[in-house]
């Protein structure tokens, strides 16, 4: 009987690889946690009404989205805490006065600033997002996440500026230009620390793997945390755990290590 209780599993260069594949090695590891009555989340900066087919290869459903404004235990929803308007007005003011885009997620859609800007095209497509809208004023009490698009390094302290808020580097090939808005204090630690509690499951008997720095906060926040080899430089000091890259079985050999796998 292994002590373990719950992992949880960022998607974009830990679940998924760059050319957007689950490796074998990683179902193959999820289905054998699986086998052991241990619960498998998903926790990612991505809008929950887009990871519908990668939760379906892994039998999972239940998830962390929104980079932790958002849960969803077995199909219920345990939590949702969108960001305050008066943010959203904001910093669409400063997209505006220094030529970036944004894409605002709801829990149905992708609202984009902007659907015709090679930038924000290519972030359609790499992600494979599909339910993509134009931003209206309408909706800026039902934001759960933003991702900004088209920033310069010079450009982040331009959002750092607000208070309990910092900007996370997007760490996929092609799309470093983009930064998720992470809260100090809804973030997928804060996730974690929730659903912990909720299932009454110790601290020590969780364990999660990250790879990009909007994760840092998740891989403080469980027993055992894997950084995966391909991670941002900035992530290895967050982790106890240093594992293989996404493309070399990263996921499974972490598992291994702990004997949890075969």
């Amino acid at each position: 009987m292994t002590k373990y209780k719950v992992l949880f599993l960022d998607i974009d260069g830990t679940l998924v690889t760059p050319d957007n594949r689950i490796e074998e090695s990683t179902k193959n590891a999820v289905a054998q946690i699986q086998s052991k009555g241990i619960e498998v989340f998903l926790a990612t900066g991505r809008p929950l009404h887009e990871i519908d087919d990668l939760a379906s290869q892994l039998n999972i459903c239940s998830f962390i989205g929104y980079n932790g404004a958002n849960a969803v235990y077995k199909g219920e929803e345990i939590f949702q805490e969108p960001l305050e308007p008066s943010l959203i007005k904001r910093y669409l003011t400063i997209a505006v006065e220094h030529n970036h885009d944004a894409v605002l997620y709801t829990n149905k859609n992708n609202v984009f600033t902007s659907l015709e800007s090679p930038l924000t095209q290519k972030f359609i497509e790499v992600f494979h997002f599909r339910k993509n809208e134009l931003y209206t004023p309408d909706i800026e009490r039902d934001i759960l996440g933003i991702t900004m698009i088209n920033l310069k390094a010079e450009d982040v302290p331009l959002y750092e500026s607000e208070s309990g808020i910092h900007l996370s580097q997007v760490n996929v090939e092609g799309l470093t230009h983009c930064y998720d808005v992470i809260r100090d204090r809804i973030n997928k630690g804060f996730g974690i620390q929730t659903l912990l509690k909720y299932l009454d499951i110790p601290r020590e008997s969780s364990i999660a793997f990250g790879d990009g720095m909007n994760d840092k906060e998740m891989l403080q926040a469980v027993g055992e945390s894997f950084a995966m080899g391909n991670g941002h430089p900035d992530i290895f000091q967050y982790a106890k755990h240093r594992t293989t890259e996404v493309t070399n079985s990263g996921i499974y050999n972490g598992l291994k290590t702990l004997g949890l796998v075969e």
